[in-house]
């Protein structure tokens, strides 16, 4: 006797849909490595080459280590967290811009899958570029992890943050210029202000309050301290800064889905 059909039970959470769609975001810049994951590698090498050639040995001990060893965790953060964006706001793009947006909307996934599944599949994708990013610097600088714990977690709430700043950005953007605006004005400026290439104690005491009111500022501060065990911040205030400008983006985006904006027109 053949069973009666009925709408199937996923229970809280689609489990099966979430992690179909994280797969999805994964295969999608795992089919391009090479544009996804190499091509970073090599734009971060030639950074560090740049200042190589133009300081050579010629600046002092930055945070107690060679200035080479206190640049390396802030260009593995940029590649990781300009990737994760890049992931999760050209998924919806594309998606938008296709018309196929709607085999992300019809499936039964609640706004809240949708979001994770997108901001994991674009942390992935940041975690993938640091890990790789950090296997080159490694051949000519040499990286330590002085606090693991440290590494795992303000790489993982950064890559996150970004991810989820790019699904705002997706839902939003009509255009790809669009998205270029929010890397080229928003995200750099706040990357390469915020500690990347030098210490800000060196700062003036207004210019040092600006840059701790900068997020960007706290995860690449947190990420160096798990490298080379120097932080210029609260670690503390650090934390509690990515955990909360997480949750807000977490909240945003769900509404975001919920109401469909810029999505179901």
């Amino acid at each position: 006797m053949i069973p009666a059909l009925a709408p199937r039970r996923y229970g809280p959470v689609n489990w099966i849909g979430l992690w179909t769609l994280y797969r999805k975001e994964v295969r999608r810049f795992l089919a391009v490595g090479t544009q996804t994951v190499l091509a970073p590698m090599v734009t971060t090498l030639l950074f560090l080459a740049v200042f190589v050639l133009a300081l050579g040995h010629s600046v002092e001990l930055v945070g107690g280590v060679p200035y080479m060893e206190f640049l390396a965790p802030g260009l593995i953060m940029m590649a990781m967290t300009q990737n994760a964006f890049a992931n999760a706001s050209s998924s919806l793009m594309i998606a938008k811009i296709q018309g196929n947006i709607v085999d992300l909307l019809m499936p039964p996934l609640s706004a809240l899958e949708i979001t994770l599944g997108l901001a994991f599949g674009g942390l992935t994708r940041g975690i993938v570029v640091g890990v790789a990013t950090a296997a080159g610097i490694w051949i000519f600088v040499p990286l330590h992890a002085a606090h693991p714990g440290a590494l795992v977690f303000y790489g993982v709430m950064a890559s996150l943050m970004l991810a989820q700043l790019g699904v705002i950005a997706g839902i939003y953007a009509d255009k790809f210029d669009h998205m270029a605006a929010v890397t080229n004005f928003i995200i750099t400026p706040l990357a390469f202000l915020s500690g990347t290439f030098y210490s800000t104690e060196r700062l003036p005491e207004f210019g040092r309050l600006l840059a701790h009111l900068n997020p960007f500022f706290y995860m690449i501060d947190g990420f160096r301290f798990g490298m080379i065990g120097h932080a210029d911040g609260s670690l503390l205030l650090g934390a509690l800064a990515l955990i909360g400008v997480n949750a807000a983006l977490l909240i945003a985006n769900y509404l975001s889905f919920q109401r469909g904006s810029r999505l179901k027109a």
